[in-house]
């Protein structure tokens, strides 16, 4: 299935990885969220890891690859973030299918890299969350 991407840290829109990764390959890049999810600061990037109960938000772009880009795209991205194969005990991100809302209101379904759930109890536990979701305005807050 050939989903947009959900990007919300240096995979953005002006960010240093998109223009390594992203540039000239994407269609559409549209201003988009994540409902049920925080934003946690890592080494130079963000991850991403979902929490319904804390009622949080994360910012970031829905990415639509350009015709005939996906499947190297997807390739590309599912490298750079370390993801295997679904439950992999070596992925650092898992690559899921969720909702995301674009900026006219509009939901569709994309994939998102979460931080894989060995990643996810370790930044709960002693991770610095980024308030208000947002990785471009970020300012950390330690644990929750």
């Amino acid at each position: 299935m050939q989903l947009p991407f959900f990007v919300y840290g240096t995979l953005r829109p002006g960010e240093h990885n998109h223009g390594l990764f992203l540039a000239g390959r994407t269609a559409a890049e549209d201003p988009a969220t994540l409902a049920g999810a925080l934003l946690y600061d890592g080494p130079g990037y963000p991850y991403l890891v979902e929490d319904a109960e804390e009622g949080g938000q994360v910012t970031g772009a829905s990415l639509t690859a350009a015709p005939g880009e996906y499947p190297r795209l997807l390739k590309t991205l599912d490298r750079l973030e370390e993801f295997v194969a679904p439950g992999h005990p070596r992925n650092l991100y898992e690559r899921v299918v969720r909702e995301v809302t674009l900026v006219d209101g509009t939901a569709t379904r994309a994939w998102v890299y979460v931080a894989a759930d060995g990643v996810a109890r370790g930044l709960r536990s002693h991770g610095r969350r980024i308030a208000g979701g947002d990785w471009r305005g970020r300012t950390r807050t330690a644990g929750r």
